[in-house]
Parts: C-alpha cells; sequence; structure tokens
C-alpha cells in the first residue's frame, strides 16, 4: 500500500516481564510497553515495534518506520511498492516528520484533533489503527 497510518498503545506489562523491556508513561500512566503500529488504511497490520513505556512517540516511530522501509526494500520484498504517505497524531509531530521526508522518503501527515473537541470522537483517516489497537487489546 501507498498509504498508512501510524499510532502506539501504551500497555500494562506483566510482573513476569522482564524489569530491562519495561517503562514507565508518564502521560499515560502505566508502567509496562509500548506498542508502535503501522497499519494500511483498512487497518491491517503492516509493521509493529514493541518498545518499554518511556519511549517517546517520536523516538519509538523513527525505529517503527525504519522497519517499515526495511520491509519493503526493493532488493528485499517481493513488491516495489512502498508506503509514500502516513497519517499520524500530535504525538509524532516535530522532527519527525522532516526526518521522514528527508531520510525515508515519506510524507507523514500530522492529523489533529478539531479545535474544541472534548473526549473521544473518531477522527478521519485515523480510525483505521485506532480500530486496529482496539482488535489488539480485546
Amino acid at each position: 500500500p501507498s498509504a498508512g497510518l501510524m499510532d502506539s498503545q501504551t500497555v500494562k506489562g506483566a510482573d513476569t516481564v522482564g524489569a530491562d523491556t519495561r517503562g514507565y508513561d508518564a502521560g499515560k500512566k502505566p508502567g509496562g510497553r509500548k506498542r508502535f503500529i503501522v497499519t494500511d488504511t483498512l487497518g491491517l497490520l503492516l509493521a509493529v515495534v514493541v518498545l518499554p513505556a518511556c519511549m517517546q512517540d517520536r523516538d519509538g516511530a523513527k525505529r517503527l518506520l525504519l522497519e517499515l522501509h526495511h520491509r519493503q526494500h526493493p532488493l528485499l520484498s517481493t513488491t516495489r511498492r512502498r508506503t509514500r504517505h502516513l497519517s499520524a497524531d500530535a504525538g509524532f509531530a516535530g522532527a519527525l516528520v522532516e526526518w521522514a521526508r528527508t531520510t525515508l522518503r515519506t510524507t507523514l501527515e500530522i492529523v489533529r484533533k478539531p479545535p474544541g473537541q472534548k473526549g473521544f470522537s473518531v477522527i478521519p483517516r485515523r480510525w483505521a489503527v485506532e480500530r486496529t489497537l482496539a482488535w489488539l487489546t480485546g
């Protein structure tokens, strides 16, 4: 697919999970791990990276985008198509957008909440990745 969706989710780590692979997400409060995923526009997984929860979204996204890039490299893949346009939430804004453009030649579009929105509502073009994260949790 030429377009995709990116997001992350913090999940609580079980006591059996080693301390070296767990972390604490100060923004979302649980200690554990953070899943970073890229899906196509239908919500089908393209790449997954699991890191300690203390990892910032922008830092974890670099690892995720490199994983996606390497999976789709023409010498390693049977298809020559590459994901060139990704949509993500505001947690991925900043220097990551420019890094993706210059390093991977990928457009990273930040899809923000409508002004004045309170609570949860479906954001266009991002609902499919949110649904995929819900499936992983449920």
